[in-house]
């Protein structure tokens, strides 16, 4: 009683106290809905705990057989409503893997007393969804499952909660009408939908390329997957059979839908099942069924024969209460205590159940026939004697396993010791050839060096003989380029000389030719400065002329001054005309002698003009004569020059004329000729300046004492 009451401390939640003591008199029945309680409390609250390890079977079992003994679920709804399921994601995944049990092998009304809880179902489903990691995925997935499986049930009263139904009710939960069947295939889909989304949501939150299966963690979210497997092997079957169905009763455009997610459906069901049957958790507690390669052929209504109903095959070790993995232990002595215990726990059970249906001894309080306890009490004390006699068996079984291991852990040591001793010859011998490897390997080095070092030398020598043949051709070319540079040395050398005394000849020409036209330049400058005095008197004298000019304008200003004056007078002796007469006849008199005056000032000064330009023409011309007179000397000079035999051999560039210091005389025939166009006509004997210096540059120093 004293462990029984320390694992009760160890359940989660405190024992639902539904009893209360009763007097004397109580009955039987309130002492067995007591255990009955108690018994589904701590098996409630050992399966559904925050370890993440598989749900054990036999607590599952238990829960399932306190459904049908109590005829519902309030106890199991009783007992959950305390654990915290929405604070604790592992908690919650192993509540949804009990009550999916309970759904599928509980007893029916269990699904009636579930149905209140449907709203806190989709409620917490929603609220593990906004969580990505670890179980926050798996239990709204799972949740969303079971709130979709309780609404299938109740749409559809005729499935049993583990979906096992014959052909001929298939077809009366369907009523015979082609309607119903249609909807029905609907929500087939609709829950195949969900149990496939929960298959392989679990799958994606495993690392399948580790072995997670033998790992209780992966157990953990492994184990509810079974309940999903026997579900959509009958969700398959129930869909084939009604939609070979309603294609022998619709058209087939019709069921297009149906058939496309059909389709979709089967290939990741198929999936799951071949990853599923590859799983080593899997292999021992359940045959997985494989589909077909390919899926049914719905248009043809003959491919009903051939269809196979999947089947699941649990094993009945697996399917037993007690069935649970073993782990192996390699110390005997805790296996020995471990089957101690388990004796123990059944020693305790059996006292447990005889103190639990008295408690308080309240039947030999009341008279109970003492017969009838004595009968009891020997038979427990026959048991203990023979569960005695199996320890002391197994004590004695155990101790020779003892034995005979320590004997074989001698032998093991025995070969250990041996092997150790070959290991340790084979390390010598593997160090006695690792040094002659060595010695071999510095052989084998030096011989490659000294080969190598043979090889380059031969290189060497094959390379000298090649360089050696290549500088002899190359001094026989310098030789031969040697002898031709001599011979081509001495007719440069002889060219040169000749090239020199042309050279020689040429300048001594060419200064006689500069002599000549030095002098020629000479007379022509002296003829120009001549010139150039004439022409500066003539400026003088037109510039003394201007002034007088001038002086004339001025005196003519002030005479026009003066008779604007008189004007003024006469305008106002005009006024004083009746007694100013006398006064007005003189003044006119003297306006007349002053008239007078200005016309003599007048001709005058035109009769100077006159004269000023006649002598400018006079002396332009006497220029003129000069300048013709002088220019067809210096012309003839240069003709009679340019014909002698002498000069005329000789040879010379333009360039090389001083003609430079003649550009003043051609210039200063142009200025003439030029003024004098107006009045005479070009002479016939000289050429026009015009035609024959217009390639010449004017001195802009010229040009600005002209001006």
């Amino acid at each position: 009683m004293d462990r029984m009451a320390s694992s009760m401390k160890q359940v989660p939640n405190p024992l639902p106290k539904v009893l209360s003591r009763r007097g004397v008199g109580a009955g039987m029945e309130a002492a067995e809905r007591e255990s009955f309680e108690r018994t589904q409390t701590v098996s409630i609250n050992k399966a559904i705990n925050t370890q993440e390890v598989a749900v054990k079977e036999k607590h599952a079992r238990t829960c399932i057989l306190g459904t049908h003994h109590e005829k519902g679920a309030q106890t199991f709804w009783s007992v959950v409503n305390r654990l915290p399921l929405s604070s604790n994601a592992v908690l919650c995944w192993k509540f949804c893997h009990v009550f999916h049990k309970l759904l599928r092998d509980g007893h029916p009304n269990v699904l009636k007393d579930s149905l209140r809880y449907k709203n806190e179902l989709s409620d917490m489903s929603r609220m593990w969804g906004h969580l990505s990691e670890g179980y926050g995925q798996l239990c709204s997935t799972y949740l969303t499952l079971l709130r979709t499986k309780m609404e299938y049930h109740t749409k559809n009263p005729r499935f049993p909660g583990n979906l096992q139904m014959s052909d001929r009710q298939l077809d009366e939960a369907g009523e015979s009408d082609v309607n119903n069947f249609f909807q029905l295939t609907v929500e087939m889909f609709d829950y195949l939908e969900c149990e496939l989304n929960l298959f392989q949501t679990v799958f994606n939150s495993l690392d399948m390329s580790r072995s997670v299966s033998v790992t209780t963690a992966g157990q953990c979210r492994l184990a509810p997957l079974i309940q999903v497997i026997l579900d959509c092997s009958h969700l398959y079957d129930y869909t084939v059979k009604l939609l070979f169905k309603l294609h022998s009763c619709l058209p087939a455009d019709t069921l297009q839908g149906h058939r496309d997610r059909f389709m979709e459906q089967f290939t990741k069901l198929k999936d799951l099942f071949y990853r599923s049957s590859n799983l080593q958790y899997f292999k021992r507690l359940i045959q997985i069924p494989q589909l077909p390669e390919n899926p049914p052929n719905f248009l043809r209504a003959s491919a009903l024969s051939e269809h196979i109903s999947p089947v699941v095959v649990i094993p009945a070790e697996a399917s037993s209460p007690d069935s649970e993995p073993v782990s192996e232990k390699d110390d005997l002595m805790d296996m020995d205590a471990s089957q101690q215990n388990s004796f123990d726990s059944k020693f305790d059970d059996i006292f447990g159940s005889s103190s639990s249906s008295d408690p308080f001894n309240f039947n030999s309080q009341n008279g109970v026939n003492k017969d009838e306890k004595d009968h009891l009490i020997d038979q427990l004390y026959k048991e203990i004697s023979g569960l005695k006699a199996q320890l002391e068996n197994m004590k004695t079984e155990s101790q020779r396993a003892v034995l005979q291991l320590k004997g074989r852990v001698s032998e093991l040591e025995a070969e250990l010791a041996e092997q150790q001793h070959l290991r340790q010859q084979a390390a010598d011998e593997s160090e006695f050839l690792r040094a002659e490897l060595d010695e071999l390997k510095k052989k084998r080095e030096d011989t490659e060096k000294a080969q190598r070092s043979l090889t380059e030398i031969e290189r060497k020598a094959q390379a000298n003989e090649q360089r050696y043949s290549r500088l002899k051709e190359k001094y026989s070319e310098l030789v031969q380029n040697h002898a031709d540079l001599l011979r081509k040395n001495a007719e440069v050398t002889k060219q040169v000389s000749v090239a020199r005394q042309a050279q020689v000849d040429l300048e001594r020409e060419k200064k006689e030719l500069e002599d000549s036209f030095q002098r020629i330049s000479d007379q022509a400058q002296r003829k120009t400065q001549e010139q150039t005095e004439v022409l500066e008197s003539l400026k003088q004298e037109l510039a003394t002329s201007k002034q007088e000019l001038q002086i004339v304008q001025g005196s003519l200003e002030t005479s026009a001054q003066s008779e604007a004056k008189w004007t003024a007078q006469i305008a106002e002796l005009e006024k004083e005309r009746g007694s100013l007469v006398n006064a007005v006849a003189r003044q006119e008199e003297q306006l007349s002698a002053l008239q007078e005056q200005l016309e003599y000032t007048q001709l005058k000064l035109s009769s100077t003009q006159e004269s000023i330009c006649q002598l400018a023409k006079d002396q332009r011309k006497i220029l003129l004569a000069e300048s013709r007179r002088a220019a067809e000397q210096v012309v003839q000079e240069a003709l009679r020059q340019f014909e002698e035999p002498t000069l005329f051999s000789c040879a010379g560039s333009a360039g090389a004329l001083p003609l430079a210091s003649l550009q003043v005389h051609p210039y200063s025939l142009l200025l003439f000729s030029v003024g004098l166009e107006p009045h005479v006509t070009p002479l016939s004997g000289l050429p026009r300046p015009a035609a024959h210096w217009d390639r010449l540059e004017v001195p802009k120093c010229h040009l600005r004492s002209v001006q």
